[in-house]
């Protein structure tokens, strides 16, 4: 695995070569393989992006929450901040948090409740029949008013304690990904409920990127679904990967992703 720059339109991009695992071809013999990617310095790109056109964007966000491993303080404060910043940044009539989930893998490897690994694993959250489940389950006895209105749901990843040096997140701009490359598979949500989710079949087109050093006071939004299939970004394929440049001695990261469910009209 290598670091390098490439040059692109008169500009230099700080790229990472690094593995990702993918869905595995028709009749392989194992139903995942690990290929290597370029995965771009999104900091050294003056792109502009939007939740709409490229699935994901960082924001910066200072939170009142002094300790992200307490699954109370999170849903008293945290959940309202999100939902409150969600609906400036989109514009969203209304908008609910309704499950986060804490990623840390020596406290996971240790049994504390309600931590987990990060997910080295190319999937997006939701399928086009999943996300529409899980947004009715969400909203409950107010399920209704998603027959009427556009929604999305929205993961809201930020650090804990930064910088993030080991498994940094990355993230595949939504507009290299075709609908051929979605793979439907079997997974389990947190309680151990079988859902499903898509996995990608590689394609040398994606366009893959990560925000090296994040800190606690930034957060990675991405969409996971979308209801409405006219063209903007309505999936966003991520994983955790193994930077070739994070020292032997690196932290290991710590994380809070917040899902929040948003409803236009």
């Amino acid at each position: 695995m290598t670091i390098h720059e490439l040059e692109i339109s008169g500009r230099s991009l700080h790229c990472v070569t690094a593995s990702l695992q993918f869905a595995a071809p028709v009749n392989a013999s194992a139903p995942f393989v690990d290929l290597p990617v370029s995965i771009y310095d999104a900091r050294r790109d003056c792109t502009q992006r939007s939740l709409d056109r490229h699935g994901f964007v960082l924001a910066s966000h200072s939170s009142a929450v002094s300790d992200f491993y307490d699954a109370g303080e999170v849903r008293e404060i945290y959940y309202p901040e999100i939902a409150r910043f969600v609906s400036a940044v989109t514009g969203a009539s209304f908008v609910t948090v309704f499950t986060h989930s804490v990623r840390c893998a020596p406290k996971a490897d240790q049994g504390q409740t309600g931590v987990q690994r990060p997910f080295k694993f190319v999937h997006n959250d939701y399928t086009a029949t999943s996300g529409f489940v899980r947004a009715r389950e969400a909203l409950g006895a107010k399920a209704d008013i998603l027959a009427e209105h556009r929604f999305c749901i929205i993961n809201v990843w930020r650090p804990i304690r930064g910088p993030v040096r080991e498994s940094p997140l990355a993230v595949c701009d939504s507009q290299s990904v075709a609908k051929r490359d979605l793979v439907s598979v079997p997974s389990q949500d947190p309680s151990g409920r079988a859902i499903r989710i898509y996995t990608l079949a590689f394609n040398l087109e994606h366009r893959w990127s990560y925000f090296p050093m994040m800190q606690p006071d930034e957060m990675l939004l991405f969409k996971t679904f979308d209801s409405s299939d006219d063209g903007r970004a309505r999936f966003t394929f991520h994983s955790a990967f193994t930077d070739p440049a994070t020292p032997p001695d690196a932290a290991p990261r710590e994380s809070i992703e917040v899902r929040a469910l948003a409803v236009f009209g």
